[in-house]
């Protein structure tokens, strides 16, 4: 059971939740849309870090969806990428100027701005997942079981 109970409007699970006040339920599937149609970051980079953060940010719903990351590490962009939202999601304070300089090595300046932005979009969609109680059986789209993901964990 949610720890809410869902509105009226919105598609989804998650957008019952925050659909309580449409003009955000709007908003926040407007940037949603614009994350991964209109940014300059591919979207295997964009799922794989969604992915990432899901396991980061402890939300149910979001990790079955897409289960664990699945990406070759020989594509750095990727992995590096992966590796910053990681660590944005155990402790954003601890990252650093010279973190930044490692991500100019493969991202432009709009795209790390892109890439910072959409890591805490998403960080923040799935730490609301997490609070109001997302789990698995509210997930339509699941791809594998909690109970995968707990007995095959790194």
């Amino acid at each position: 059971m949610t720890t809410i109970e869902f509105s009226d409007n919105g598609n989804t699970p998650f957008e019952k939740l925050i659909g309580h006040n449409p003009e955000i339920l709007y908003h926040w599937n407007r940037l949603e849309e614009t994350f991964f149609k209109n940014t300059s970051l591919d979207s295997d980079l964009l799922e794989q870090i969604r992915r990432t953060l899901a396991f980061g940010n402890g939300c149910e719903y979001c990790m079955v969806k897409g289960g664990r990351p699945d990406f070759s590490q020989s594509d750095l962009k990727i992995s590096v990428a992966v590796s910053f939202a990681e660590l944005f999601s155990k402790d954003h304070r601890s990252i650093l100027k010279s973190h930044f300089s490692m991500l100019r090595e493969f991202f432009s300046e709009k795209e790390i701005s892109e890439l910072c932005t959409f890591i805490s979009f998403i960080s923040a969609s799935q730490k609301l997942g997490k609070i109001f109680n997302l789990t698995e059986e509210y997930q339509q789209n699941a791809v594998v079981r909690m109970e995968q993901l707990i007995l095959f964990k790194d």
